[in-house]
């Protein structure tokens, strides 16, 4: 076995510019990983360029990519890696990422790779399952949930309608999941919400930070967002900017995927 020393985590996440939902949802979720993991060291990479360069330009702030993350490995000595993705879904961005680890495959002795959050049937149960629990105090007969997926051109995004019929074949009748830019559309959201007895709408981000997609598409004024279009449909509408960083159950999540490459 390699020493103590010579053994990384590098957790991989989109990013966000928004410093204050980075540190309740990254920074929380890769201290979990690095209290769970003492005898790895903990590295950071973000595949947004975007915002990278955005954090860059306005704070000064520079945070490597995949590739620059690896190049750092390598440098310090690291011989042995788990690529853990704080992503969603295995869609283009954790293509990519694992693309650009394994360019880097024999500067090292392994590179391996942890699960997205939604992989495996057990995942998703679990993840309908924490936010139901979030939720719990939902009155049926009056509010619905809605929950804002990102959504992706990849095939991967068939799990946010496969998500979306979960919550409701787990009897979770008035929570709902669409996405920003794929299917379910609000759209669609808009038409099942209307067939129940709610009065109510309360919106929140189904995604790891709540960013720019949380604060603008769906909790802003301009007259597309979901929130301006929930309550020109005649529904009383909460947001709740919160990402699923901020769940425990969420970040005990990516440590068990950690666990699993490791055992």
């Amino acid at each position: 076995m390699p020493d103590a020393s010579k053994k990384a985590i590098l957790v991989v996440s989109f990013g966000t510019s928004f410093a204050e939902t980075r540190e309740k949802t990254i920074d929380a979720i890769e201290k979990e990983i690095a209290d769970a993991f003492p005898d790895y060291q903990i590295y950071r990479a973000w595949t947004s360029k975007m915002i990278m360069a955005k954090l860059l330009r306005r704070d000064g702030i520079k945070i490597l990519n995949v590739r620059e993350a690896m190049e750092k490995m390598r440098d310090d000595g690291i011989t042995d890696v788990i690529v853990q993705p704080t992503h969603v879904i295995n869609g283009i961005e954790n293509e990519l990422m694992t693309e650009d680890a394994l360019m880097y495959q024999s500067s090292f002795s392994s590179i391996t790779f942890g699960n997205p959050l939604l992989t495996t049937e057990e995942d998703n149960h679990h993840v309908v399952h924490t936010i139901a629990a979030h939720f719990s105090h939902l009155r049926e007969d009056h509010e619905a949930l809605v929950l804002m997926g990102h959504g992706t051109t990849h095939f991967s995004n068939a799990i946010y309608a496969a998500l979306n019929f979960k919550f409701q074949d787990e009897g979770f009748s008035n929570i709902f999941l669409g996405t920003v830019e794929a299917y379910p559309t609000m759209d669609s959201l808009l038409k099942a919400v209307k067939k129940t007895k709610a009065a109510k709408v309360i919106l929140a981000p189904f995604m790891i930070v709540a960013g720019d997609h949380a604060t603008n598409d769906m909790a802003g004024d301009d007259e597309d967002s979901w929130y301006t279009q929930f309550k020109d449909a005649g529904f009383e509408v909460e947001c709740i900017l919160k990402g699923l960083g901020e769940y425990p159950e969420i970040r005990s999540l990516f440590v068990d995927h950690i666990r699993t490459v490791i055992s």
